[in-house]
């Protein structure tokens, strides 16, 4: 499955339950793809990833450095990936 097709798998479940997915252009290299704004104000950052793939070099130095400052990030590849954070962050 195509990241594309994984994105909007994702944001058509978000926005069903009133969230936002949005496509975010920081203009910084390697930050996460997403941003996942649930109701009730929780984000969550997310990179998406076809199956069995995993961030690039620049794109995992990234991550950690929006972990340390206490960001929720998700990396989140294949199809079951996507139904598994969907479930959780729904639930």
């Amino acid at each position: 499955m195509l990241e594309s097709n994984i994105e909007k798998s994702i944001r058509r479940k978000i926005e069903a339950i009133g969230g936002k997915f949005y496509k975010w252009n920081s203009g910084v290299r390697g930050v996460p793809d997403r941003i996942c704004i649930l109701p009730g104000g929780r984000i969550i950052f997310v990179e998406t990833k076809q199956e069995k793939r995993t961030p690039a070099k620049l794109q995992a130095y990234q991550i950690a450095r929006l972990r340390e400052l206490g960001c929720d990030v998700r990396i989140v590849a294949g199809r079951k990936e996507a139904e598994g954070f969907v479930e959780e962050v729904t639930a």
